[in-house]
């Protein structure tokens, strides 16, 4: 009846692939420039304090201030 019908059904698989490609690719890239990993929600203090020293956000002296703190 409708010859076409194949290509429209075919193309419109297409687009939603397209579609859910362009969604995964925003949600990782929103995920890397936020930095943003649900597995660090759960690093202890230490960890954290560890890392930011690492990174330069603080200096040795604040990182053994702080250290002690919570280590109290």
């Amino acid at each position: 009846m409708w010859p076409y019908m194949g290509w429209m059904s075919a193309w419109m698989a297409i687009w939603w692939v397209f579609g859910l490609a362009i969604v995964v690719l925003l949600v990782w890239a929103f995920a890397r420039v936020t930095g943003g990993s649900p597995g660090r929600l759960d690093d202890s203090p230490e960890q954290i304090l560890k890392r930011r020293y690492a990174r330069g956000e603080i200096d040795h002296a604040e990182y053994e201030r702080r250290l002690s703190d919570v280590r109290k």
